[in-house]
């Protein structure tokens, strides 16, 4: 397969274009495979490149029940960082960051990963004082941060509704420098494409339907393209994670599928050169402009639970109403698209990279909002546990029994506020 470089890309332009090769294969499943991964996602491609990277694993497969990248990993607002002060989500999250630092690099594969700053902004003394606490936390941990007044925001972010009487008066920004965004759909192909260099097999259009089980253990997986067998099975299927554990006969989960809507303006001149955020007052919201032009934002979940990847009118008002009163000059801007995606929201914020009550039966799942920011370091100890049969020390605390346990791994320590709205 081609290797991208500066030479290729001037090479194909004089020749028409006709050197490439195919980005990955597209095989028939085999009857069996060492381990198979349920969900063609950015954390299910992550995984499968690095247990073949990492671990030396080559006989994996990644099956989708629609098309590659074709779930959440498509529908986010692409948002990367690592500014978190609990331990478990502190380590976690830096690892991932200084991953992502990397990848364009390790994938041979552009991600537009673009270092351009998350401002976070506080609207209160005692808001300020938290967000002190926690970025001086950060930096004794290796981790960068810094505060900015209100004179050095507005120097950096001049845009910002700054009025005396504004609806959240700001008074200064929490900011981490090397945080900032990258292309998700160019994720999900730098990651297809590097497993797919390591033999991985990504299988389409190939919905799991049924998973079998020989006692405590999985054999196989019942899909739409025959029975697939597999020595370890990983579920890496996000919002869908609760339909899977049902198939293999585990009973609940403490996770709740929720819709996260995401919104894309009309193209403008260049006017944000940060990604924005701020929460207060019951609001939620963040924002960035793609390369392209357009305003990317988001807020909160649609609080109802749903399997459905479209928007409802409510949320988008409550978002554009957050946008204008941080940004007033989005007021007469259109809104050229808006989507969702499909939250696994676990009962306490936090994620679970885990085994299962099953032997072979692996879990990565409960991700809320902050799945794709971690996808590096997702797939990489997802991968570990898989070939090691046991967690790292920094995703130790990330199973099923923590709640036994009292541990807090999530800064907020809580996920959809459950069966509050049915």
């Amino acid at each position: 397969m081609t290797r991208y470089s500066a030479w290729s890309v001037f090479w194909n332009g004089l020749t028409g274009q006709k050197g490439w090769d195919r980005a990955w294969r597209d095989p028939e499943p085999k009857a069996e495979y060492d381990v198979v991964i349920v969900g063609a996602g950015l954390h299910g491609l992550a995984t499968a490149y690095y247990l073949a990277k990492n671990h030396g694993v080559r006989n994996i497969a990644v099956v989708e029940k629609g098309y590659l990248g074709g779930g959440n990993a498509g529908r986010n607002t692409t948002i990367v960082r690592s500014n978190y002060m609990m331990p478990g989500n502190r380590d976690f999250y830096e690892h991932s960051l200084k991953l992502w630092e990397n990848l364009s690099h390790d994938l041979n594969y552009n991600v537009m990963f673009s270092q351009r700053a998350h401002v976070s902004l506080f609207h209160s003394p005692a808001s300020r004082d938290a967000a002190a606490r926690r970025y001086n936390t950060m930096r004794l941990t290796d981790t960068d941060g810094e505060l900015w007044s209100l004179d050095e925001l507005k120097r950096n972010v001049p845009h910002l509704n700054y009025g005396p009487n504004s609806r959240f008066p700001i008074l200064g920004a929490a900011v981490q420098k090397r945080a900032g965004t990258a292309r998700h759909d160019a994720v999900a192909w730098g990651y297809a494409r590097a497993a797919d260099q390591h033999g991985v097999d990504i299988i389409q259009k190939c919905e799991v339907t049924g998973v079998i089980r020989d006692g405590a253990r999985v054999t196989g997986l019942e899909t739409t393209r025959g029975i697939i067998k597999g020595k370890k099975v990983g579920f890496a299927v996000a919002g869908n994670t609760s339909r899977l554990w049902g198939m293999a006969e585990l009973g609940k989960l403490p996770i709740e599928t929720h819709k996260l809507q995401a919104f894309v303006s009309e193209p403008l001149k260049p006017l944000l050169d940060q990604v924005v955020v701020f929460g207060v007052g019951g609001a939620h919201f963040y924002i960035s402009q793609s390369d392209k032009g357009g305003m990317v934002f988001g807020g909160d979940i649609d609080w109802y639970k749903s399997y459905a990847q479209r928007g409802n009118l409510p949320i988008v008002q409550d978002v554009a109403e957050c946008a204008t009163s941080i940004l007033p000059c989005l007021g007469r801007v259109r809104l050229l698209r808006h989507w969702s995606g499909v939250m696994d929201m676990s009962m306490d914020g936090a994620p679970f990279i885990c085994k299962t009550p099953l032997d072979n039966l692996y879990l990565n799942a409960g991700w809320n909002y902050g799945g794709f920011k971690a996808t590096p370091a997702s797939g990489w100890y997802f991968a570990d546990l898989i070939a090691n049969d046991r967690p790292a020390r920094v995703v130790v605390n990330h199973d099923l029994t923590r709640f036994e346990r009292g541990v807090n791994i999530d800064e907020r320590g809580a996920g959809p506020d459950p069966k509050l709205h049915g």
